[in-house]
């Protein structure tokens, strides 16, 4: 089986009018930051929130009527069951989704509110793309795969072909990999209309299935990870023949690079991104001298990150950056010392966000106590001069 930009064009006509044509722009904050010249593909604007809307909605179009009656089934960590169950909704076809039991709240949620039945099954997507195969057997359902399919591939590919039509002069595009739909089908599309363009994937050290299939190794993943949108194990059969015949290579990122990718966009681009959408930006972080000076595109393939995981992942970053600075400090038990203590920091610009007093079990006397102080600084070098400034006075464990 071989596609072509023929059928990725066609692809593109198709679904034309129901998946957005998303934006591609320059973000100066990130270009500033990395020395590259980035270009973000905003695929978190679609209606569910990621670029599988695309393929979804090319599969989806090409059911006979005999399958639309029968309904369909797919396996999901969450981006593919919202954009299947969303299309099946527009077309009114009835759709089943299952999901990994570890899947967030989140697209759980937003996946039932397109009118799917959610069936949450198994630890990992190969346990959850199991039970789907016996739900299409037993049931009679289309089953509609997230990355192993002609046509999904296909759609998945217009993102490539969008961008390359939006920015001809790029230099390089590096896209995240779970299962490789979306990297074989990018690859194709711009590959045709510029040979010679750099094409990377991208995956987690901790899942990097696609690396070690190309590379002809066993394969051998798990782990929890902030990008559990790739934490696939069983990639497409027909992405690896693709992506082999392509040369494409793949990088392997960590885990902390992809957290801090997330927090760039959010701070630097004002971008929401799930950990799977800030992967390709954390390749360039993770390899900053292949990139430099080069006009990069970035996919933000998705944008469906729990709030809560989200807030966890900015305050992490902060903590890395040394903009929140935590000390514990022995202080005498005696009337004046919180006072004392937040005029000093306060004297220095900084802000006390969160204060732990201890007296009965974590002092080393009943004379005095301990206190933990979480304090926002302006940066690292700020917050070390304000750390410094409190030793001068007290017993300082920086944190």
């Amino acid at each position: 089986m071989s596609l072509t930009i023929l059928d990725i064009g066609a692809a593109a006509a198709r679904i034309a009018g129901k998946v957005l044509r998303t934006p591609a722009i320059r973000s100066d904050a990130l270009s500033r930051a990395t020395g590259a010249e980035i270009i973000l593909k905003l695929d978190n604007l679609q209606a569910t929130g990621a670029f599988k809307e695309r393929g979804a909605a090319n599969r989806l179009a090409l059911l006979t009527p005999e399958e639309r009656a029968c309904g369909v089934v797919a396996m999901s960590a969450g981006n593919h069951a919202q954009a299947v169950a969303r299309h099946a909704h527009l077309l009114g076809i009835k759709a089943t989704i299952v999901m990994p039991r570890f899947t967030p709240v989140s697209k759980v949620t937003r996946t039932a509110a397109w009118g799917a039945r959610v069936v949450l099954h198994g630890e990992m997507l190969a346990e959850a793309a199991e039970h789907a195969h016996d739900l299409e057997r037993r049931e009679g359902m289309v089953f509609i795969h997230p990355y192993d399919d002609p046509a999904v591939i296909a759609g998945q590919g217009t993102l490539g072909l969008e961008l390359i039509e939006d920015f001809p002069d790029l230099d390089v595009l590096v896209v995240p990999v779970g299962g490789g739909g979306l990297l074989t089908g990018c690859a194709i599309a711009v590959q045709a209309r510029k040979p010679g363009i750099e094409v990377l994937g991208v995956e987690v050290d901790s899942y990097r299935a696609m690396k070690q299939r190309l590379a002809g190794e066993l394969v051998s993943v798990g782990g929890a990870t902030i990008a559990e949108g790739i934490a696939v194990r069983d990639v497409g059969e027909l992405p690896v023949r693709l992506l082999g015949k392509m040369g494409i290579e793949i990088l392997l990122v960590p885990e902390a690079a992809v957290e801090r990718g997330i927090a760039m966009l959010a701070e630097g681009a004002k971008v929401v991104a799930e950990g799977a959408g800030a992967a390709a930006l954390a390749a360039v972080l993770t390899y900053p001298d292949r990139f430099a000076g080069r006009k990069v595109a970035l996919p933000i393939c998705g944008g469906n990150i729990d709030a809560r995981i989200l807030a966890n992942t900015l305050l992490r970053n902060l903590l890395r950056d040394g903009r929140l600075v935590r000390v514990i400090m022995e202080i005498p038990d005696r009337p004046g010392m919180l006072a004392d203590i937040a005029t000093l920091i306060g004297n220095q610009g900084g802000n006390i966000i969160d204060v732990s007093h201890h007296r009965l079990f974590a002092s080393p006397t009943v004379q005095a106590a301990q206190l933990e102080v979480m304090i926002e600084a302006r940066d690292a070098a700020h917050g070390a001069a304000i750390a410094t400034l409190l030793e001068e006075s007290y017993i300082v464990h920086r944190g």
